[in-house]
């Protein structure tokens, strides 16, 4: 049985220091799916420092800290035109599944999205990643039927109303 942390947690605004846990934090939540995705797709998914930094300057991140400050979840969110808001790059430590702070990096992306006037959002997500899929649609979004090329796998869409 898998020990479950009852740790505290608070979610802020990322900062170039939180580069390095970032891509910690990604790499950590997506390794069991690394023989899942092409090489291509897999490091798109994980970033590099370089990739990161362009995420950070085109879209918001926050990430979920410890009482240690230790970075622990994060997610990327981004405000398009005609009212929709797009999340990427949502990650939690495994350490973290089942704490809640999923529901809370994603409630937090999704107030700030429908604040800054968000009527719909939107999100990929790929086929291997099903207790992603399920936590998506448990909280609301539903699949577009717009399936694209990520890097030689089919990219799925969703969205919720806000």
């Amino acid at each position: 049985m898998r020990k479950q942390i009852k740790e505290p947690f608070a979610i802020r605004n990322t900062t170039y220091e939180d580069c390095t846990a970032i891509l910690e934090c990604l790499r950590a939540a997506f390794a069991p799916y690394r023989e899942s995705y092409t090489p291509e797709a897999f490091l798109d998914t994980v970033l590099t420092p370089e990739t990161l930094r362009h995420r950070l300057s085109e879209m918001s991140v926050v990430v979920a800290a410890n009482m240690s400050g230790e970075v622990v979840g994060t997610i990327a969110y981004k405000v398009l035109e005609g009212g929709e808001g797009h999340l990427r790059g949502m990650a939690v430590q495994p350490a973290w599944h089942g704490t809640g702070l999923s529901n809370s990096l994603l409630l937090t992306a999704e107030n700030a999205l429908r604040k800054a006037g968000c009527k719909l959002i939107t999100l990929d997500t790929t086929e291997p990643l099903n207790r992603a899929i399920r936590f998506y649609e448990k909280n609301g979004y539903r699949p577009t039927g717009r399936i694209g090329c990520f890097f030689g796998m089919p990219l799925f869409e969703y969205s919720k109303s806000v």
